[in-house]
């Protein structure tokens, strides 16, 4: 499908828009990839670092339908991956966040559809199920916008992705214990018993394609992922390090869960088990209230949700065995000289 084609990654700079460079950069699928994201410095450092001819660098924010436009002339594929996605942050300034990932998703689909791009694929997550934070509630509106969105479109279809943490991200907990512990710092850690979901950027990445292959409209996926506590990590992390830094409890921060939901249960009596994802179609019923009343769903309350305290669960070793793959935990921690993209 993606050969000789055009891709728009929105917020391309991140860690997501990195892996998807290091994945089809140096291949055939596409003859221009267009990186669209705010932040000047870090474009014009992958642009020093990169030097592809394929990459072609946007200016611009989501929020602004006028920036955002005609980025996606000439697309045939857009990974629409900018977001606000700090939880404290999001906290104390939810309005922004409204902005970027709600408004900011409705504007790239909207785009993207007068411009004739094939498919657009929305990057959500886990804190979008069941969400008690700014910052899931945000994406969660980001998936209702995306997939109202996709009930009107003929010509482009728009599918979604939900997926948890991803390890060694930016911003996210281990190279955060990396630094402490370089640094000689207690461990900090929230709640030794909160779980979540573990993936690489590798497993986001296939999840992305797999919903562009497999994506129908207004369709929703999420990938099955190990999980571990935050305390097993922790400790996995120092045992990697041979490192004896504390493990201190600082209690939990605004806006988190003690684990993580990738599927509610009310999406799980509709999923089809598609082997390593889920396939959650979308609820095509009309405007027809009475239908919403007179027709339930008997098995809700049979099924239970999809969450990181009931999936494959890693004990420490486990935990060391899955990381230790990791760029950064292989540069940082055992010294090899690993070419670590930007994050």
């Amino acid at each position: 499908m993606i050969q000789k084609k055009t891709l728009l990654i929105t917020g391309g700079t991140g860690s997501f828009g990195n892996a998807v460079l290091q994945r089809f950069l140096n291949t055939e699928h596409f003859n221009e990839i267009r990186i669209f994201s705010r932040d000047e410095k870090k474009q014009d450092d992958m642009r020093n670092q990169l030097k592809s001819p394929k990459l072609k660098f946007y200016i611009g924010d989501v929020r602004d339908f006028t920036s955002v436009e005609p980025a996606t002339r000439g697309v045939d594929y857009i990974f629409h991956a900018a977001a606000l996605k700090q939880v404290p942050s999001c906290e104390f300034f939810p309005m922004q966040a409204v902005k970027t990932n709600v408004e900011g998703t409705q504007n790239v689909i909207r785009a993207a559809a007068s411009n004739g791009v094939k498919k657009v694929i929305c990057l959500s997550t886990d804190k979008a199920a069941y969400p008690i934070n700014a910052m899931g509630i945000s994406k969660a509106m980001m998936e209702k916008v995306a997939i109202a969105e996709a009930r009107n479109l003929t010509d482009t279809v728009v599918c979604l992705t939900r997926y948890g943490n991803v390890m060694a991200s930016r911003g996210s907990v281990i190279p955060l214990f990396i630094n402490q512990i370089k640094s000689g710092l207690p461990l900090t850690i929230t709640d030794p018993n909160m779980t979540r979901f573990l993936m690489s950027l590798n497993d986001a990445v296939d999840l992305v394609l797999f919903a562009f292959e497999n994506g129908n409209p207004g369709d929703l996926f999420v990938n099955k992922a190990p999980a571990a506590t935050i305390g097993d990590l922790a400790q996995a992390v120092k045992e990697l390090a041979k490192a004896d830094n504390e493990i201190k409890i600082i209690g939990t921060r605004h806006g988190e869960k003690l684990y993580e939901t990738l599927c509610t249960r009310e999406e799980m009596v509709k999923a089809e088990d598609m082997g390593d994802f889920y396939r959650v179609p979308a609820d095509n019923r009309d405007l027809n209230y009475a239908m919403y009343f007179s027709e339930g769903e008997q098995d809700v309350a049979k099924i239970e949700d999809y969450h990181s305290h009931n999936t494959e669960r890693l004990d420490v070793e486990g935990v060391k065995k899955l990381i230790s793959g990791l760029g950064l935990v292989r540069k940082e921690i055992f010294g090899e000289d690993v070419e670590e993209f930007l994050v």
